[in-house]
């Protein structure tokens, strides 16, 4: 029998040799399936290490998530039952059970949340103070357009590079989840933001760039980090007295709603966003009331208007 411990190091080995998934998915997976684990062996005395697989019963499966939802929420523990079925699918697959304990377990329901983001005006208003002379003010400055002219999440944002930007064609190479390259427009402003910073990196680094490929660096010249980003954010939004927590990826929900209510199709907004689903691309836009009842009058045939 295939011991718990071994199958998820070799699943560990899948992900990261076969499916190409980034580091921070390799995280996720293998804290959910670690934590499983040591649930079953404090609550069924299993030893984590020598609890075989084809042991794991559904009825375990559903005691592991009814303890979850005691102190987690709903979405965190829909996520961890999809890291489960997505192990036991990997398990099934190469023979190790033949029954499925999580196949037939059905997710918590989500609780039904709308993603933040913020109104055009307040946009301009977080982009407008970052605006100044210094050194770090001008990288702040180019991060903040680059991420909200481009949608970009916080770790492609980072992951940039100088000879991913064309200036001349005025786009953008972003390699995103699984690896994935995408084009990617990038606005005027944020093309002149990235120049402006480039020309004083060297005040920036003043003890020289030790990654120079990197478009964003830290003072010590290496590639900023997604925390980094996270952190200087929150400055600029206290600047802006915009009252509420704006994360990285509430600037590209903004990118994503701005564009669909400025009349941009769904299915192009998914392309730039670099989304599989489109239902996904969904859940990122948000049409405002008086734009749906602008729709409404000129396009239906019995609104009386138009």
């Amino acid at each position: 029998m295939v011991e718990w411990e071994q199958a998820v190091r070799d699943f560990e080995r899948v992900l990261k040799a076969e499916r190409s998934a980034s580091p921070h998915t390799v995280r996720a997976y293998l804290a959910d399936l670690r934590q499983f684990g040591e649930f079953i062996s404090q609550q069924f005395g299993s030893h984590g290490s020598a609890l075989a697989l084809p042991r794991v019963s559904r009825e375990q499966v559903r005691n592991f998530l009814a303890w979850l939802l005691e102190n987690h929420r709903k979405s965190s523990v829909a996520r961890k039952l999809s890291s489960l079925k997505t192990f036991f699918r990997f398990a099934r697959s190469r023979g190790w059970i033949h029954h499925d304990p999580v196949a037939a377990v059905q997710a918590p329901r989500k609780e039904q949340e709308l993603p933040n983001h913020l109104t055009v005006d307040d946009t301009f208003r977080l982009l407008g103070a970052a605006i100044g002379e210094e050194p770090i003010r001008a990288r702040d400055a180019a991060l903040l357009e680059t991420l909200y002219s481009c949608g970009l999440r916080v770790s492609e944002l980072v992951g940039l590079n100088w000879i991913d930007i064309d200036t001349n064609l005025e786009l953008v190479r972003v390699r995103g989840k699984g690896s994935k390259e995408r084009l990617v427009p990038v606005g005027r402003k944020a093309l002149e933001a990235l120049e402006r910073y480039r020309e004083k990196i060297p005040q920036l680094c003043r003890h020289g760039v030790r990654e120079p490929e990197a478009v964003f660096l830290n003072r010590s010249g290496r590639r900023l980090t997604t925390r980094s980003v996270a952190r200087r954010l929150d400055r600029y939004v206290r600047a802006a007295a915009l009252g509420n927590k704006v994360s990285p990826h509430a600037i590209r929900h903004s990118f994503a709603t701005h564009l669909l209510n400025a009349g941009a199709d769904l299915r192009a907004i998914q392309e730039l966003l670099g989304h599989a689903s489109l239902a996904t691309t969904q859940r990122y836009t948000h049409l405002n009331l008086d734009y749906l009842m602008q729709v409404y009058d000129k396009a239906h045939p019995r609104a009386g208007k138009g």
